[in-house]
């Protein structure tokens, strides 16, 4: 059996070990959106790199001159 003084002790710890807790996931919620919300950067590079992917396609599938008709 445990002590009725100590049962409440338990109570308190827990509750600050919730509240704390609580403030870790607010905390590293708020740091997870605010480090999302800036994404220029990346952006950009991706943009750039499948402008890169569709000139490379247009060049692939451009019809070639025919070495006939270059004479």
């Amino acid at each position: 059996m445990t002590r009725p003084e100590l049962r409440g002790t338990a109570m308190d710890i827990n509750a600050q070990l919730a509240r704390q807790h609580r403030a870790d996931l607010r905390a590293r919620a708020t740091a997870h959106h605010l480090a999302t919300a800036v994404r220029p950067a990346t952006e950009l590079r991706t943009r750039v790199g499948w402008t890169l992917v569709d000139l490379g396609l247009r060049l692939v599938s451009a019809p070639r001159p025919s070495m006939a008709l270059a004479r």
